[in-house]
């Protein structure tokens, strides 16, 4: 009598054997973020670009105290001097929590749709056939007006969703973020409506810092040359960690300080880097422009919304039932977004090959027969999207009927606003493109 088959193995990243099991949700986030702290904390993937920030800021204010301040301390009255150390030490902290709110909070992260919205055509069938040829019904762009100008909004294939206006989807963290700046390697983080306010006052304080260090290294070759009575030459010969200090800070003060003013007249005229890069809006086009106070009041005076995302919240990981019967091992969260954008990528693109023929055949003026073969063609790549459906992302459906991000709700009513926004008509309104 043969022995019986040894039970299937339990993967950490597959769940129990019997039932789905729950897991945070930060652990099976699609995108390429970093998370620390049980989820509390959400980072770029170039996180460790902050360490080299961190460095480059202690490093010379450790310099700065050793030899300049510190010979500083009794060459003022009454004490005066510790208050150069108590400044620099308070300008110093702030600079580094600012650098790490930063880089350590959602930027303003938009959730995922499980699934694709309907079309406006869609009849509520849920063959995957008709879910096939609905995208080549799908509309790629909607309209929305906002202050008499036509905008467009993009949907994006990745999040599945309309992004909202001035969302755009992050190449390096993999999703979409609401007011989009940039994408910053010095924080390791999307610069986004939720921590642009931080930013801000991070390259603020850092060009007071770097101007602070600056000014008193000057103050103290002055001192030198007032007590020995020799050149402004020979005092700068006798504090060498004096002459580093004010070419490193000079040069950092042109970095800091040129993204400072550039960001100041960003908010002054309400626009975003990635906007004003795109050449997006005339100063007397665009729409979002309030004039300049209301424009800081915007930025520094209202109140940051919360997260759309919950990272810590409960979510069912797949279970093993495919395994069971197939004997294959469900794909971990990262093979099954590699899996599921390669094969969205394979349908997409039979769909628009598909348009681009029809399209091509009606201009040119081909027969029926034609056609017919063209639809042919339909079906063939439409039976090759369900076979890289099935082999790919079979284990996904049935993730995708439980399993829904937390704040999908405001997103959707968001769609459906530019849905309903979508016939509305403006005369003499120009339009915009927002990406």
């Amino acid at each position: 009598m043969p022995p019986p088959p040894p039970p299937p193995p339990a993967y950490p990243d597959s769940g129990a054997t019997s039932a789905p099991s729950l897991v945070r949700n930060y652990r099976v986030w699609q995108g390429s973020n970093v998370f620390l702290c049980g989820g509390r904390l959400i980072f770029g993937p170039d996180v460790k670009s902050i360490f080299i920030s961190i460095f480059l800021i202690v490093l010379p204010v450790a310099m700065f105290c050793g030899m300049v301040a510190r010979k500083l301390l009794d060459d003022f009255p009454h004490h005066t001097g510790w208050s150069i150390m108590a400044v620099l030490m308070a300008l110093t902290l702030f600079v580094l929590i600012t650098l790490v709110v930063t880089s350590a909070r959602d930027p303003g992260i938009v959730p995922r749709n499980a699934q694709p919205p309907q079309p406006d055509d869609h009849h509520g069938t849920d063959n995957s056939n008709n879910r096939q040829i609905s995208l080549s019904r799908f509309p790629r762009t909607k309209d929305v007006i906002l202050n008499g100008i036509t905008l467009k909004v993009k949907y994006c294939d990745t999040c599945m969703l309309y992004r909202p206006l001035r969302a755009s989807h992050c190449s390096v963290c993999d999703n979409c973020v609401e007011r989009f700046d940039h994408h910053c390697p010095w924080v390791g983080q999307c610069i986004g409506l939720r921590n642009y306010r931080f930013y801000y006052m991070f390259v603020f304080s850092a060009t007071l810092l770097c101007l602070y260090v600056h000014a008193f290294c000057w103050v103290y070759i002055v001192k030198i040359k007032d007590s020995e009575a020799i050149s402004i030459w020979k005092a700068m010969s006798k504090t060498i960690a004096s002459i580093v200090l004010i070419v490193y800070t000079f040069l950092c003060s042109w970095f800091v300080g040129g993204l400072t003013i550039f960001h100041t007249y960003l908010i002054s005229t309400n626009q975003s880097t990635y906007e004003n890069f795109k050449n997006r809006y005339d100063p007397q086009t665009n729409p979002y422009n309030r004039g300049m106070v209301n424009n800081f009041k915007e930025v520094f005076c209202t109140r940051i919304p919360p997260s759309k995302n919950n990272f810590r919240s409960k979510v069912p990981r797949e279970p093993l039932e495919s395994y069971q019967r197939t004997g294959i091992r469900p794909l971990s969260p990262m093979m099954k977004r590699r899996t599921r954008t390669r094969s969205m990528e394979l349908v997409g693109n039979a769909v628009y090959n598909e348009q681009d023929e029809e399209e091509s055949n009606y201009r040119d003026g081909f027969d029926n027969e034609a056609r017919s073969k063209d639809s042919g063609l339909t079906d063939k790549s439409l039976d090759l999207s369900r076979i890289l459906h099935t082999e790919g992302v079979e284990g996904e459906e049935s993730s995708i009927r439980h399993h829904q991000w937390e704040g999908t709700t405001e997103v959707q009513d968001s769609i459906t606003e530019v849905g309903e926004s979508n016939s509305a008509t403006a005369p003499n309104c120009s339009t915009r493109e927002v990406v």
